[in-house]
């Protein structure tokens, strides 16, 4: 989905608001403009606006007292001052009293700091999706108690190994987002097969082979997913064409999905199950070798390999322990404040 911002902007001047709103909606921003802060306080309690930005100097309300009062509203919504007062008291004022974001003195230029606005509210809005999906996967996990902590291994496992096959930056955070992201669409499989403690029947299992595609059509519209998306789509394909849902052969299935299929084996046979007890590293080994060129893709089975297995062993450790849950539980407060 991409991101629309939503100003809220208040100045006396008509023929500044005028100007604003035109140079701003044709970048592709939604505007809401008055020249009554009153107004603005109003149309701002009715929610909706992602920045309120005000001129200083207006004769009824100054821009500073009306954007005091908008904190009162909106605490974390970013507020801009804009003044041809550049002097540093109305400057700390607008920091300390308003939680003023960012500080415009005139004459400015409205594309460079839509520029620097939207990029970021695009990280806000980033770092709140983020937010959810994190808490989402921690929801799922424990959801099924057989994996608590799964997904999490899987895209740590899925990020080191991108990394000892060279993909770097934003493609590696691509391959982790789709391993930690995999089974995301079963939130959407009914919990009388999703649970189930025996086989499934084969109905059963066409509703469980959806849930890469109900994975894929959550996520595919989220600008920063796109390519994780595609990893949730694969995620159940095999390097001989024997997977689901759709049969991809070799490397017609991306190669975040390959990485994920040598990871995830690796961890469901070194995992414990209520039918069996976690197998040795070494017979992992010897089954991921065994399986390599028909279930797996050879050249990311021969990476893996190349890992020494004390490294999969200290981030399995490092997954689920106090640290580790230190680190992501306060996203997951955030985004359930949010």
């Amino acid at each position: 989905m991409t991101f629309r911002p939503r100003f809220l902007y208040v100045d006396d001047e008509p023929t500044l608001l005028s100007a604003f709103e035109r140079v701003f909606r044709r970048e592709g921003v939604e505007v809401v403009t008055t020249g009554d802060p009153r107004k603005a306080l109003e149309l701002l309690a009715e929610g909706g606006f992602h920045v309120v930005a005000s001129d200083y100097q207006m004769p009824e309300m100054d821009g500073l007292a009306f954007l005091e009062r908008a904190t009162e509203i909106e605490p974390d919504l970013p507020k801009i001052l804009i003044t041809g007062h550049a002097d540093f008291d109305t400057a700390v004022s607008a920091i300390n009293r308003a939680r003023v974001y960012r500080f415009i003195t005139k004459p400015w230029k409205p594309r460079d700091e839509l520029e620097r606005i939207n990029r970021d509210l695009e990280h806000r809005v980033h770092d709140r999706t983020k937010n959810v999906l994190d808490g989402l996967v921690l929801a799922l996990d424990y959801r099924d108690t057989e994996t608590q902590w799964h997904s999490r291994r899987v895209s740590e496992y899925a990020g080191h190994l991108a990394g000892t096959l060279g993909i770097e930056d934003d493609a590696r955070a691509d391959v982790e987002w789709g391993a930690l992201l995999h089974d995301v669409g079963k939130i959407g499989i009914p919990d009388h097969i999703l649970l189930k403690p025996g086989p499934l029947t084969e109905d059963e299992w066409v509703t469980m082979r959806k849930h890469p595609k109900l994975g894929y059509d959550l996520l595919k519209d989220i600008d920063f997913l796109r390519e994780a998306a595609l990893i949730v789509a694969h995620h159940h394909e095999r390097f001989d064409g024997a997977g689901y849902p759709v049969g991809r052969v070799g490397e017609d299935i991306v190669i975040g999905a390959r990485i994920f299929a040598v990871i995830d084996t690796f961890d469901a046979m070194t995992s414990d199950r209520p039918y069996r007890k976690a197998l040795p590293y070494e017979a992992a080994f010897e089954e991921i070798q065994r399986v390599s060129g028909t279930q797996l893709d050879p050249h990311v089975v021969e990476a893996w390999c190349a890992v020494p297995q004390e490294e999969w062993r200290r981030i399995r450790e490092e997954i689920g322990g106090a640290d580790y849950h230190k680190r992501i539980v306060p996203p997951l407060t955030l985004a359930k404040a949010a």
